[in-house]
């Protein structure tokens, strides 16, 4: 007899006392996919997320068996983060968090690094097309910035 593993659930964060959980899975989604980000850059990024990020951004979680897997982040409906844990990539925790924003926090816009070929073949796959390029990030360093916009 077979079981259905447990859904995966997502929901408003708890707030200030689960950020620790939610820069660990940063970490671990950042560390598997962003190979081209300098050491200084991913430092410097980790120590702006629970002071400066997170609280700009109206956040949402996806759980497993009542543990944070992945998050995302929205505002003025543009998805700002979206994160999964390294363990939990490739399983639907990325495209029920995308969806979730899409449904309940009207996103229809998304910043994507060009070098991070996966999240663009996500976003590219699931209705997103390319707007925009900047050569520079939002911080004025060389990760170039593709912009892409929701179409129905």
């Amino acid at each position: 007899m077979s079981v259905d593993p447990t859904p995966v659930a997502v929901r408003p964060s708890l707030g200030t006392h689960e950020y620790p959980r939610l820069v660990d899975i940063w970490r671990s989604a950042v560390g598997a996919t962003h190979d081209f980000l300098a050491d200084e850059d991913f430092a410097r990024i980790e120590s702006k997320l629970a002071s400066a990020y997170f609280p700009a951004v109206t956040l949402v979680v996806a759980e497993l068996d009542e543990q944070p897997v992945g998050f995302a982040g929205a505002a003025d409906g543009s998805l700002e983060m979206l994160f999964v844990a390294d363990d939990a990539r490739g399983s639907g925790v990325g495209t029920l968090l995308l969806q979730h924003v899409i449904d309940h926090l009207a996103v229809t816009r998304v910043d994507v690094n060009e070098q991070n070929a996966g999240a663009l073949g996500f976003y590219l796959s699931r209705g997103f097309a390319q707007t925009g390029r900047d050569d520079l990030d939002g911080d004025g360093r060389p990760y170039p910035i593709l912009h892409l916009s929701l179409h129905h």
